[in-house]
């Protein structure tokens, strides 16, 4: 059997856009990769929340049948951020990051997690992400994301960690800025020379790009969401539907066709997610109506 086991934030987070204001509500990059991939995969989580994560949060989870033997509770609260979006929602403004019990995380993997046949490394302290490879042993795919955060604090641990995936997630700015690139197609190109096979960059309402050396470009436009309310954890959410993609459907090294698929089920994913505040749009999304979803995105694209 195969499943895939994610390392990230355990959040929670109060938003504003021009839609409303969302106090306290479920996030992190775990929780929204987690909803996401579940629909097709096992999920294992490791991370860390304090005691005032609730017990109805946590079912969020358990529901979709996600494995919690990994998530730590430690005395203190759980890591909370404070952004608000402008009218273009193109890019969050932080207001307030309070990183609590999140401050000392220090992953240990259960044992029973360290045979994962497929890794994501969320977006955590590049040697945090590091310390996790470690433990793993011969997963079969293993991806990370990042942030500009750590591409300018932490960016010789991040190419350490960079060199020993499989694919990498980035959005457009932090590939420029990871490269020192003004153009979106060079910085692609740049960052697999850094180590990965494949990587990806999000586009937003422009979709997302997948590139290998060896196969170039694939585009896979973004489904129209004609009211985006919330584009938190839009990105995790792509991520989270990328692997749970590949853990269901590839049981070897994934070919560039299967990497393509998992592209169009990772922006399915985003596409609902943006749709509600926090998991709400998430969490109740049924095979049916992803089934509907795809096949309005294949419509658009030819794989």
């Amino acid at each position: 059997m195969q499943e895939v086991l994610v390392i990230g934030s355990l959040a929670y987070d109060s938003v504003n856009t021009p839609s409303g204001v969302a106090k306290r509500s479920l996030g992190g990059s775990a929780n929204y990769f987690s909803v996401a991939a579940s629909i097709f995969a096992q999920v294992r989580v490791v991370g860390v929340v304090g005691t005032d994560y609730s017990n109805s949060d946590k079912e969020i989870l358990s529901k979709r049948g996600v494995d919690l033997s990994g998530m730590q509770v430690v005395d203190g609260e759980t890591f909370h951020w404070e952004g608000t979006y402008e009218a273009n929602l193109n890019e969050a403004v932080t207001l307030k990051t309070e990183l609590n019990v999140f401050a000392t995380f220090n992953p240990e993997i259960p044992d029973s997690y360290k045979t994962s046949s497929h890794v994501f490394l969320a977006n955590i302290e590049p040697t945090l992400q590091l310390k996790v490879l470690s433990q793993i042993k011969e997963p079969k795919f293993v991806g990370m994301d990042t942030m500009n955060f750590w591409i300018n604090s932490k960016q010789s641990d991040l190419l350490q960690v960079i060199k020993k995936v499989d694919i990498v997630f980035m959005n457009e700015t932090e590939a420029k800025m990871l490269t020192q690139e003004t153009n979106t197609i060079k910085a692609i190109k740049k960052m697999v020379e850094l180590g990965p096979k494949y990587v990806v960059v999000k586009r937003g309402e422009y979709g997302s790009t997948l590139y290998s050396k060896e196969n170039g470009f694939f585009n896979c436009p973004a489904l129209p969401v004609e009211n985006v309310v919330d584009p938190t954890g839009a990105g995790d959410s792509f991520a989270g539907g990328f692997f749970g993609y590949l853990v269901k459907h590839v049981s070897t090294a994934p070919a560039w066709n299967d990497l393509k698929q998992a592209v169009v089920a990772g922006t399915v994913m985003s596409s609902k997610t943006i749709q509600d505040f926090s998991l709400n749009a998430l969490k109740d999304l049924t095979i049916a109506e992803y089934d509907q979803l795809h096949s309005s995105l294949l419509k658009q694209i030819s794989i």
